[in-house]
């Protein structure tokens, strides 16, 4: 089975990104930082599907530093000390903390000694608020960003995006401006959900015609961001 549409559709640079303007935008920090060959250990927070983690790997790739994933619920110590070698071997290496909010003592105190000296940028994701969940010892060394909910706007173009993309729907579907808004409805900003209830719809549709009473009659009782992780 090929992956999912949310998969697919991930950004790869900057110019890509949907949203955050802030923080990508031709004045954002974060661009500001890139277009300087520089970023600092940070973290992102904010609503699920704005683009964190799909930043933080864009960040990787626009400096072209070598970049490992870590999941701080399930990753183990075996986990951080191959990092840490890699790191070692390539001078620097980003890594990306899913629920960095979870870290405990432990990993805290194998990590932070290479996010002091600069051997790993660390750049950690939560839905968490940081001021409360986060550990000050994680949170004084690090910048902290918020995401916000992507607007309509944004939600409408990432779905033009991946209706005509050869990754995406390769031109298959067209959609009316009523199933758009449906879409923009149900998602509540997270561009995730969105592509997952687009990519629900143009299974059930007929004729490559997705309406918003295809959206509403199978996609508003469904809990679409189980399709992609």
């Amino acid at each position: 089975m090929k992956q999912p549409l949310a998969y697919r559709m991930r950004p790869e640079s900057l110019d890509d990104i949907l949203g955050q303007k802030d923080l990508v935008g031709m004045d954002g920090v974060i661009r500001k930082c890139i277009e300087k060959k520089t970023m600092f250990s940070s973290i992102f927070y904010g609503p699920p599907g704005t683009g964190k983690t799909t930043l933080a790997r864009v960040i990787a790739n626009e400096l072209k530093v070598p970049y490992r994933r870590f999941n701080a619920v399930n990753g183990n110590k075996k986990d951080l000390d191959a990092i840490f070698l890699e790191a070692k071997m390539s001078e620097q290496l980003i890594l990306i903390c899913d629920e960095v909010h979870r870290l405990n003592k432990d990993k805290q105190d194998l990590l932070l000694p290479h996010v002091e000296e600069g051997s790993i940028i660390l750049i950690g994701a939560t839905t968490a608020n940081p001021y409360h969940s986060i550990n000050p010892a994680i949170r004084s060394r690090c910048h902290l960003f918020e995401f916000h909910p992507l607007s309509k706007e944004d939600i409408k173009e990432g779905i033009d995006h991946a209706l005509e993309a050869k990754e995406g729907l390769n031109g298959a579907y067209v959609i009316d401006e009523e199933g758009k808004e449906a879409i923009c409805d149900l998602s509540n900003g997270d561009i995730r959900y969105a592509l997952n209830i687009l990519e629900l719809s143009s299974v059930l549709c007929d004729e490559g015609r997705i309406t918003k009473q295809i959206v509403l009659d199978n996609c508003k009782n469904v809990n679409s961001r189980s399709f992609s992780s």
